[in-house]
């Protein structure tokens, strides 16, 4: 289904689609962002409800959002100074996170309006094509994401191509609440993360370059853990951050097929989501920034701890990382990747 979901001040249309499947589950997307807008999955009970963070109307997400259900690019996460060096010469970027560059810039890729090349009853397909130049990047890249429901899960695949060398880094920013996103904080529920080590970050929330040990610390999730048990924790990298808002560098190898990265679970309605990907590591952030500025699409407001972002990708600030695995995308090249939540307990009630 589409439907007319905006119109922007310079007067291009927003629509947004709806996927459904057989399974339970209910996804929209809004054409603005590339902006999964809600995902609904039934609970133990067979009862829906909404487990990702979003806004009710456009002009939230034009003036409020903080990236809600966005694909983030053309550069997730943070890159430090602003600026890279690629084959010998420096791009600089916009500093729109104190002295970095978060999310692609100030008019990242969640602040476009994405093409549909391709929509049915269960898969939807966006394209951006970003200009050379554009926020500071080098090359034309041609991207495009398609979400797909199959079974139990929701499939998110990348894909892009450039004309000249550049970096590229995309994902998804949902966060989630698998309570049902007007439920209050997600601190109860519990986290598993296939990550051995993490990536601690200086001052500026850019990584030091180590790839530190979860072992005996906050950040040790290889067994479930109740997101908020040790938040309050005075270790200096929860500090830093006002909570968790780390890269976790997942184990094994990853490279062509989604494999287990994650999974969390509310124990009070009984939805359990499973991660797989093709991604290194994960951005784990616990939603410190929520501050209940921002109404939701249930009328309520998002305070902090609302909702807990899974964000799949290579690592913050690579491209000034040699010893991370590379970013880098060059003419002839293709850059894919995949994430797949996987929603094991969701199953709507059999008809009578």
């Amino acid at each position: 289904m589409i439907e007319q979901f905006g119109v922007t001040p310079d007067g291009a249309t927003v629509d947004r689609y709806t996927l459904e499947n057989r399974h339970g589950l209910r996804v929209r997307v809004l054409t603005y962002g590339c902006v999964l807008q809600t995902l609904e999955v039934p609970d133990r009970h067979g009862e829906r409800a909404n487990i990702v963070l979003g806004c009710s109307t456009l002009d939230d997400y034009l003036t409020k959002s903080r990236f809600f259900g966005a694909v983030v690019g053309r550069y997730g996460n943070r890159i430090a100074g602003g600026s890279f060096e690629l084959d010998g010469r420096e791009y600089r970027l916009p500093r729109n996170n104190g002295t970095n560059s978060l999310h692609g810039g100030e008019h990242g890729f969640d602040k476009k309006i994405w093409e549909v090349t391709s929509a049915n009853a269960t898969s939807l397909t966006l394209a951006y094509v970003s200009a050379d130049g554009e926020e500071g990047y080098p090359g034309t890249l041609r991207a495009e994401v398609t979400y797909s429901l199959d079974g139990d899960a929701l499939h998110i695949g990348y894909r892009a191509t450039t004309d000249r060398p550049t970096v590229v880094n995309l994902t998804n920013h949902s966060y989630f609440n698998l309570a049902g996103e007007d439920s209050g904080d997600v601190y109860d529920q519990l986290l598993t993360l296939d990550a051995d080590r993490y990536t601690p970050v200086d001052e500026n929330q850019i990584p030091t370059g180590e790839l530190a040990p979860v072992d005996g610390t906050p950040f040790d999730f290889r067994k479930p853990q109740p997101i908020g048990a040790r938040i309050r924790e005075a270790h200096p990298q929860l500090l830093i951050g006002g909570g968790y808002d780390h890269n976790f560098v997942f184990n094994g190898s990853r490279d062509t097929e989604p494999v287990f990265a994650a999974r969390a679970e509310d124990p009070a309605s009984g939805r359990v989501m499973e991660v797989l990907t093709t991604q290194p590591g994960v951005q784990f952030y616990s939603g410190n920034f929520l501050t209940g500025s921002i109404v939701g699409t249930s009328g309520r407001t998002y305070r902090q701890g609302a909702g807990f972002c899974l964000e799949t990708q290579h690592f913050p600030d690579s491209p000034n990382q040699p010893a991370f695995p590379s970013t880098v995308l060059r003419p002839g090249e293709v850059h894919e990747s995949a994430t797949v939540f996987r929603f094991p307990s969701a199953e709507l009630p059999s008809a009578e």
